[in-house]
């Protein structure tokens, strides 16, 4: 079996809104969402970076008490996806809970938050103090927690993937999402990622002198992709969600088909865990054109993982050159909202569907003077009007996992 997999839904919660409106609205704007890091007086003290990718609005969740009982803050944003989602594509309660509708779902960590309330329980606390560790709060925490909570909320019965690779995880998702479909596993699924505000994974970037710190005073300068004055990354919150459906039974039914999955390439580098990989990458990015049975020269937009460390986007950017020369248009996304890690790739794919269905690519943000090294793709520089028919979404993780995601605009 090899069924063609369409995008009948997608939500997402984000630095830059979480509405298709508002988020547009920013890309063309070109208004970020890094604000200053909040001061949690644990941690931030001890690191240099003060800036954070964060969701500085509220959110109505209309969650029932039954459901929340097992939700910390990755669980909340996760399911508010995952029902936006699903009210959009315009699937049955019947559909849903039948079985023939799996979920892909994942998160870096879990809840850090629950995480850390544990840890001072046990650690920190006085004899006795274990029973104020409630009965959920592993339910809460595990990294499996996002794609489970969803299953609960919704009774969705189908299969289960739980990607939990850092800043692959929502590509995996909708990459393997798009495999059990293709391969007729299951009709339809639920993909995506999510990462709540969490200071420790800050942290964790900073000691390795990998964050950005030279902006702290004014973060909307950064990150600051391909650009000469990049001084690394800035750690983000959200979260993405996109349903996947057989092309067949979506036409059946209806549905407002929103994109397609054309390929998925995923390949680790086989070596150092914490140093991306030109030669890996280069094998990613062609996996995901032969995935698509595609030239490169077919591919009009690339949405760069561009974290905005040093030597990040230089081995990208020539991974970019290799595989596909200067014909496609390159974006790093990240420029508006930092670094939303487990979501990054169901955020980007959802934007650059955005972009394609308004017809526009936005620009690089704070992309100022392009590093020479960096120099050998097309960079999109100001807001640019342009049909795009296909794109590549790529992403990259600690671990040497990569990954590479094509997509088009719909299917007739």
């Amino acid at each position: 079996m090899n069924r063609r997999v369409v995008i009948t839904g997608c939500a997402a919660i984000t630095p830059i809104g979480n509405t298709r409106a508002e988020i547009v609205r920013h890309l063309t704007e070109g208004i970020s969402g890094v604000k200053p890091m909040r001061p949690d007086g644990l941690i931030t003290e001890h690191i240099h970076s003060g800036v954070f990718g964060t969701v500085d609005y509220p959110i109505a969740y209309d969650f029932k008490r039954q459901s929340r009982k097992t939700m910390g803050p990755v669980a909340y944003y996760a399911c508010q996806v995952a029902k936006e989602a699903l009210q959009q594509s315009g699937l049955s309660e019947t559909f849903i809970t039948s079985g023939r509708l799996g979920v892909a779902f994942g998160s870096t960590h879990g809840s850090p938050t629950v995480q850390r309330d544990i840890y001072r329980t046990f650690f920190g606390q006085t004899e006795g103090s274990l029973r104020n560790i409630g009965a959920v709060d592993y339910l809460k925490s595990m990294v499996h927690t996002t794609a489970v909570n969803i299953t609960k909320m919704f009774g969705i019965t189908g299969r289960v993937i739980a990607s939990s690779t850092a800043c692959t995880t929502s590509s995996q998702s909708i990459g393997f999402g798009y495999e059990t479909i293709k391969f007729g596993l299951q009709d339809a699924m639920l993909c995506g990622g999510a990462d709540e505000y969490d200071t420790t994974t800050v942290a964790v970037f900073d000691n390795l002198l990998a964050c950005s710190t030279a902006f702290n005073g004014t973060p909307h300068l950064t990150p600051r992709p391909f650009d000469t004055r990049r001084d690394g990354l800035v750690v983000g919150e959200g979260a993405g969600a996109v349903v996947l459906e057989d092309y067949e039974g979506a036409r059946r039914r209806g549905a407002v088909i929103l994109g397609e999955v054309l390929g998925f390439g995923c390949n680790n580098n086989g070596g150092d865990l914490i140093l991306p990989n030109a030669e890996g990458i280069v094998q990613t990015l062609r996996l995901g054109l032969e995935s698509a049975q595609l030239d490169p020269g077919r591919i009009d937009f690339i949405s760069a993982h561009a974290t905005a460390t040093r030597m990040g986007d230089v081995i990208e950017a020539q991974a970019i050159g290799k595989v596909y020369g200067r014909n496609p248009l390159v974006t790093g996304l990240k420029g508006y909202m930092g670094h939303t890690m487990g979501s990054c790739g169901a955020i980007e794919t959802i934007l650059t569907l955005y972009m394609m269905h308004e017809g526009f690519v936005a620009p690089t943000l704070n992309l100022d003077v392009v590093d020479e090294r960096c120099a050998m793709v097309r960079h999109t520089r100001r807001l640019t009007e342009t049909p795009v028919a296909r794109a590549a979404i790529q992403n990259f993780a600690f671990g040497g996992v990569n990954t590479s995601l094509i997509i088009g605009k719909g299917a007739p």
